[in-house]
């Protein structure tokens, strides 16, 4: 495309004489006109208002006195959540403590050999490292957390955290006091367990001694949670930063997890997903709603996502605590069978009769399909058996027999809906126990 050359006009300018009186003529008008619009509105003003009050007047009206508020400066108060959360934090924080796992471990010593000693005297100097031990000394090897929940001193925990018989445990509390724990019980079912720890002797006016009591944790209901419902972590995270706070929502419920670590391998059953940070030193830490109220322990995390956290509820945690203050121990109701849950791919494989339920059947290294002596081989139950309703409870993958179970005794009594042999049959067992 082709550009035109720019074409400009040419200025005329008048002489400077005129340039000049033109100047000072156009600033004495925008003066005088000023001026007058200013005397103008002040006249019509004062005439108008004078007019609007004199009418009014006849009108009995009463205009109002002009008034000047004063007004303060207010800061806009913290979303609710917010406060709810550091009020959650303040409050629940002291019944936290941090668990330090702590073990003799052997101490060793270099010293250097000259191999070629033990052929005589050598011709040269050659020295090479070695290690010998020289005795034990005792060492930090790992943590974890817990919570009060008894003023006398008893502390819920995982039982992955006290897992170890040989190591002994020190339980640090918010105002960095020691105390020596003893561990009361473990349910590695549920993977929980109960430790303790003595409260101070304090002396009171009279010179006498008292037991200063511990603050505890109020646990709450995890039947009634919601997904999506926000909740709250406190830990001693890594170990090593004690009381970490994190918030986040509950991202699922029901699930079913298989956890690893520490050379332990161990499936939940019904655990709380989350998406609020639970980091290595969290386990056994308390998951909190915006009440304040315990509704869920701590205990693992997928290491490859980002933000996949999973708590026990802590209505099966409610079990063991009573448990162990009534009988002293932790017990579980034990039918005695080891089976597999069926699915349409099983049912398919094997040629069996139904899709659900739990199949009785060996072990792959052979073991025993019923267990002697158990509940089962007293009812009458054989291998091959499937177990199709547990005291009315329909036995399938997502309601599993090890879920329904747990919700019973030692000594109780259920009735099972069993498939023998295409025929459906009853039978009436008596739970036993099987203990840790």
């Amino acid at each position: 495309m082709y550009q035109l050359p720019k074409f400009e006009m040419p200025r005329l300018k008048a002489p400077r004489f005129w340039r000049d009186k033109v100047f000072l003529v156009s600033v004495l008008t925008i003066l005088i006109s000023t001026l007058c619009g200013f005397l103008a509105g002040a006249f019509s003003g004062s005439y108008f208002s004078s007019g609007i009050k004199d009418y009014l007047s006849k009108l009995d009206i009463k205009l109002p006195e002009p008034q000047i508020i004063e007004k303060e400066a207010v800061c806009p108060p913290q979303a609710s959540q917010e406060e709810a959360t550091i009020q959650v934090v303040k409050e629940v924080s002291p019944a936290v403590v941090s668990i330090i796992i702590s073990k003799d471990v052997p101490v060793f010593e270099q010293y250097y050999i000259n191999p070629f000693e033990e052929f005589g005297q050598p011709f040269f100097q050659f020295e090479v490292p070695q290690y010998r031990q020289k005795g034990t000394q005792k060492q930090e090897v790992g943590g974890g957390t817990g919570f009060i929940i008894s003023k006398d001193g008893m502390i819920l925990t995982n039982s992955h955290v006290v897992s170890d018989e040989e190591a002994d445990y020190t339980v640090f509390t918010l105002d960095g006091k020691k105390y020596p724990a003893k561990v009361l019980a473990k349910d590695t079912f549920r993977d929980l367990a109960l430790i303790e720890i003595e409260p101070e002797k304090i002396v009171d006016g009279k010179g006498e001694f008292n037991l200063k009591s511990f603050p505890v944790a109020e646990l709450g209901d995890s039947d009634n949670l919601q997904i999506g419902q926000t909740v709250i972590t406190i830990g001693n995270a890594l170990g090593e930063f004690k009381n970490t706070v994190s918030a986040g929502v509950i991202s699922g419920l029901g699930r079913r997890v298989t956890a690893s670590g520490g050379g332990v391998v161990e499936t939940l059953e019904d655990v709380i997903q989350t998406d609020a940070s639970i980091n290595p030193g969290n386990s056994g830490g308390p998951l909190l709603n915006l009440k304040g109220e315990v509704v869920g322990v701590n205990f693992a995390m997928v290491e490859q996502a980002e933000n996949i956290g999973f708590a026990i509820p802590i209505n099966q945690a409610k079990k063991d605590i009573e448990q162990i203050k009534t009988i002293g121990k932790i017990s579980y109701p034990f039918l005695g069978v080891r089976y597999v849950l069926l699915t349409e791919k099983i049912q398919a494989e094997n040629n069996l009769p139904v899709n659900y339920g739990a199949w009785i059947v060996k072990g792959g290294g052979g073991e025993a399909a019923i267990s002697p002596g158990s509940a089962a081989q007293i009812a009458g139950l054989k291998e091959g058996d499937i177990i199709l309703e547990f005291n009315g409870e329909k036995i399938t993958t997502e309601n599993t027999m090890a879920k329904i179970i747990m919700k019973y005794n030692l000594g109780d009594k259920v009735t099972l809906k069993i498939l023998r042999e295409g025929k459906e049959k009853i039978f009436e067992v008596t739970l036993g126990e099987r203990n840790e």
